[in-house]
């Protein structure tokens, strides 16, 4: 049903690549969130919360370039750990939070480029604008729906986005103390599609603001389109929520020849998606060009 509307999808959606480290840790944490861009001049449209990640990467950056910049002054040996323990304090750099968040945006762009972020006011929709590039990667572009009025219950949808990330090109670096991207590794994650059915409709202060979808938007799929069969776009994948069907469950059940008794909660958990009719708006309000179908 959705294979060919998941190939022009696909010419239009990208992929954003994590790296993150956790004070007093060497391990490096992959992550991935999606965008998808809505016309030639750059512009692309994710999710809020993605967004901010991007604006907090950039200030952790220059939290962190102070904090290794008082660094270099403490001395070294055994003597400097406690000086070290009060600095990771002032900068609240204190153990489990996040000390280095990095990014890449796969296949948007050739050259370097200047990144605008524009932030919806109230909900989870954000503008990307790819300012000052060679040339733009995406050789076609999403296409809305002109009538959100008709996205009902019963219809169909799927999402497209970049969960489960395989991408490896990465590594701790022990005498800078720091994470970075290397030459090494696969550089790309495959993207994942996952259909729906839209449930019900979720109501914000001045009307419909999104819809709900019978099956979970999976991690990684944040920002990437809801489309239909024919490649329209009618959304863009925000949240998951988690409904208690009251199932519980507490009985011996017999596995492999022993019996076990077996505690469980059911949950379904259904996806949260923006209305094509916020997105729309917010390109409108923004002078942000797009194409409608007809």
């Amino acid at each position: 049903m959705f294979v060919s509307a998941i190939d022009t999808a696909a010419c239009f959606t990208r992929p954003i690549h994590t790296i993150m480290r956790l004070s007093g840790e060497t391990t490096v944490i992959p992550g991935a969130a999606t965008l998808f861009f809505v016309n030639a001049d750059g512009w692309a449209l994710t999710c809020k919360h993605v967004a901010s990640e991007l604006v907090a990467a950039e200030q952790l950056a220059t939290k962190r370039a102070a904090f290794n910049a008082e660094r270099a002054e403490l001395a070294t040996g055994t003597a400097s750990r406690q000086p070290l323990r009060a600095l990771e304090r002032k900068h609240g750099f204190t153990r489990g939070v996040t000390v280095e968040m990095h990014h890449r945006f796969i296949n948007c762009v050739d050259g370097s480029f200047q990144l605008e972020i524009r932030l919806h006011p109230t909900l989870d929709v954000a503008l990307l604008h790819f300012k000052h590039c060679k040339a733009l990667r995406p050789t076609a572009f999403a296409v809305f729906a002109a009538r959100g009025d008709e996205l009902k219950q019963g219809k169909s949808l799927c999402r497209l986005g970049f969960p489960f990330p395989e991408f490896t090109n990465f590594a701790y670096d022990a005498d800078a103390d720091q994470i970075g991207w290397t030459t090494t590794g696969r550089a790309e994650t495959p993207q994942f599609p996952i259909d729906g059915m839209v449930t019900r409709h979720l109501n914000g202060p001045d009307g419909i603001v999104g819809v709900e979808l019978s099956t979970p938007g999976l991690r990684g799929q944040s920002g990437g389109p809801a489309f239909d069969s024919a490649g329209v776009v009618w959304g863009m994948q925000s949240a998951t929520n988690h409904l208690d069907l009251n199932f519980d469950v507490d009985m011996p059940v017999r596995r492999n020849g022993q019996v076990r008794h077996v505690r469980d909660s059911a949950f379904l958990h259904v996806g949260h998606c923006v209305h094509v009719d916020v997105l729309t708006q917010f390109m409108r309000d923004n002078g942000v060009s797009f194409e409608q179908a007809s």
